[in-house]
């Protein structure tokens, strides 16, 4: 059986008449996409919730990318933390080949222990090859065995356009990506929390044994002067130019912007900004469905301790839209047929479906917003008993 969902409360908050399909008023665009004009080779800006392109400009073009393959490299490294693989608190000897690592670095010192909180924060604050050299050779044991791993990550991010050939993006055949590629990788750097905080740092220090210190500062200057971005990475190559993917939040929406061989760094932050500016002010990003707020309609529960029980949709969605636009969006909650106890938390009871101007955009799986244990005997017992004193 299908059920209209209700979501008056949720979407009152945003002035949303709810009424069989909504009619749902989001902002309009205020200039087409074409009003905006990178300077940079390639360049594209995406809303990051949605995936929805906002601006693209040789999008797939195949381009050095500088120290950018960094991002990778960060990647693997926070999935490492994840997994357990690897620590932020973990010790790290730093080979001589790492050590001696040219182009911009930390200036760590051969066969010392080095945190890899520190490492990390080289990397992402001054780009350090050899803190990237020595964490690629920690987690793979080798930078080559770690470089296959980032052409495997590609292949799984669906990011055609890529090939590595180093961890630290300085220059070497065969080593390419598009801006269309650097979007997606960024973005899934984006979802690894620790990764801001490091992102936001402005300036620090990096200490070594013995009392040296290195001070370091932030190549992504938008941290600094742009208001809400917290993320990004730069790189520069005489061959590929200036390059720069950041990120910036406002309001709810965070947007994703990627610039490839701006002829200087002041353009490439520019571009960066414009794209940013354009976003914030034509597009807005709502919350629909919070995957972390139970539905308003219970689904039955047969042979249950409780006859019901509420569910939370899989994962959030996010309406994004030009200002003032008006949508029609229908949402159906469909319970699974027959659902018998026990019911564990997280198991999934049934499915939304979103329709956008009567196209269907999403299914989301619902899931139990908590356990519903299989009634016992007592328990129908009792049960029997509790009705009886009612007559």
């Amino acid at each position: 059986m299908k059920k209209l969902l209700s979501l008056f409360l949720m979407l009152m908050a945003f002035g949303v008449a709810v009424s069989g399909v909504r009619s749902v008023k989001v902002k309009t665009l205020a200039a087409p996409a074409e009003s905006l004009s990178a300077v940079s080779e390639a360049a594209y800006l995406t809303d990051f919730n949605s995936g929805t392109v906002i601006y693209a400009k040789n999008e797939t073009e195949r381009l050095p990318i500088a120290s950018m393959c960094k991002i990778m490299t960060l990647l693997l490294t926070f999935e490492s933390i994840d997994s357990g693989s690897l620590s932020l608190d973990d010790t790290v000897t730093v080979s001589a080949e790492a050590a001696g690592m040219g182009g911009s670095q930390i200036f760590l010192d051969a066969n010392k222990p080095y945190e890899v909180r520190e490492l990390v924060k080289g990397i992402v604050v001054a780009s350090a090859n050899d803190a990237s050299y020595a964490l690629a050779e920690q987690i793979s044991g080798s930078e080559e065995l770690f470089v296959a791993e980032m052409n495997a990550k590609c292949k799984e991010l669906g990011m055609n356009d890529t090939h590595f050939s180093n961890c630290t993006g300085l220059p070497k055949a065969q080593q390419y990506s598009c801006a269309k590629d650097v979007s997606k990788m960024f973005s899934e750097l984006l979802t690894h929390k620790d990764y801001f905080t490091f992102s936001r740092i402005w300036m620090d220090e990096i200490h070594h044994d013995g009392g040296r210190v290195t001070e370091i500062s932030n190549t992504n200057k938008l941290i600094r002067f742009y208001e809400g971005c917290d993320g990004g990475k730069t790189g520069y190559t005489s061959e590929a130019g200036h390059c720069l993917a950041a990120s910036a939040q406002r309001k709810g929406m965070r947007l994703v912007s990627v610039v490839i061989k701006a002829p200087d760094g002041k353009t490439r932050f520019n571009d960066v900004s414009t794209m940013f500016n354009y976003g914030f002010a034509n597009y807005e990003n709502k919350l629909i469905l919070d995957c972390e707020k139970p539905l308003e309609i219970p689904v039955t529960v047969t042979g249950g301790k409780q006859d019901s029980v509420l569910g939370v949709p899989a994962e959030s969605y996010y309406l994004f839209s030009a200002r003032n636009e008006k949508i029609a969006l229908n949402i159906d909650f469909t319970p699974d047929e027959k659902v018998k106890a026990p019911v564990e938390k997280g198991q999934r009871i049934g499915s939304l479906t979103v329709e956008k101007d009567g196209i269907l955009v999403k299914e989301i799986p619902v899931l139990a917003y908590e356990t519903v244990e299989k009634q016992t005997y007592f328990d129908i017992v009792k049960n029997i008993i509790d009705n009886w004193k009612l007559f």
